[in-house]
């Protein structure tokens, strides 16, 4: 419920009750636990930094104007810290790092943010795996700015190393990747037959923001869905104009908010991810749940 907070203003010589209605704002508590963990991409297995033994790491969901306490248990080897991209709040001790054994609790008062924005390792290095979506819903009761959606999805672009964590150089960035993932999957483009493909499945006509996040350190992605059109509605934690495209351009770190409305005949269309030098591709698959009513 929410709460009010009385005071008294002068105006013109006579005393008004000023009555200010505080909404209510949640304090959410998220618990990470940073630890070194054995993935398999690319036909090959190697040790990685993983919040909660996930890559990407768990997505933040909250809403605007809400508290959020994010506790990091730091398990690994190396000691790291997190950025909060695009938070306006100043973290106290968000530049500390957190070394092994130990933990650190971040803070965050949220404000006008609104949308999509990302958290992500300081390190370079460890960027490349620990990092995830910070999705900022709008409260309780409140429109959007655009058609409301009907669902939503994140797809993180992201990259992977075939060299060991363990073996690279902590305090340099990591060149180029041997692959590109969404959402962690490289799809099937790079030959090897135990890599897992992205699948986004879908209504006919429903109406999905889609909330795509470039996590690659290095490299302007191009994303596109295979014979669909795409609605700017949002960037960085902020609403825009609505916009209208077949693709998306997204340098190092940007987020992109679009609303995509299926419209085509039943199937299944690729869902593409490409830097922007064609150094690789990579392929997930939009899947049509339901039928269409014509052809």
């Amino acid at each position: 419920m929410g709460s009010e907070k009385q005071g008294f203003i002068w105006l013109s010589g006579l005393l008004f009750l000023n009555i200010f209605v505080l909404s209510t704002a949640d304090v959410h508590y998220y618990e990470f636990s940073l630890q070194e963990s054995p993935f398999t991409k690319l036909c090959s297995t190697k040790i990685i930094l993983a919040l909660n033994g996930s890559f990407p790491g768990p997505e933040i969901r909250v809403r605007r104007g809400d508290t959020v306490s994010v506790n990091v248990h730091n398990q690994a080897n190396y000691a790291v810290s997190l950025d909060w991209e695009g938070v306006e709040d100043t973290i106290e001790g968000s530049n500390n790092t957190i070394q092994p054994g130990r933990n650190f609790t971040y803070n965050i008062e949220l404000g006008d943010e609104i949308g999509t924005l990302r958290w992500h390792a300081t390190s370079a290095w460890a960027a490349a795996t620990v990092h995830g979506a910070f999705v900022i819903l709008p409260v309780a009761n409140e429109d959007y700015p655009f058609p409301a959606p009907t669902s939503d999805q994140t797809i993180i672009l992201g990259e992977w190393f075939r060299e060991e964590l363990t073996e690279a150089n902590q305090t340099i960035a990591p060149g180029s990747a041997d692959a590109y993932t969404i959402n962690g999957h490289p799809g099937e483009t790079y030959g090897c037959s135990n890599d897992t493909t992205f699948e986004m499945q879908v209504d006919y006509q429903g109406l999905y923001l889609v909330r795509v996040i470039n996590a690659v350190a290095n490299e302007t992605m191009l994303f596109d869905i295979e014979k669909h059109r795409l609605t700017i509605v949002g960037q960085n934690g902020t609403y825009t104009n609505r916009s209208f495209t077949s693709s998306l351009t997204l340098a190092p770190g940007q987020v992109i908010d679009v609303l995509l409305c299926p419209n085509q005949n039943v199937g299944r269309y690729y869902i593409t991810a490409r830097s922007s030098s064609g150094r690789h591709i990579t392929n997930g698959i939009l899947r049509y749940t339901t039928t269409t009513t014509s052809f």
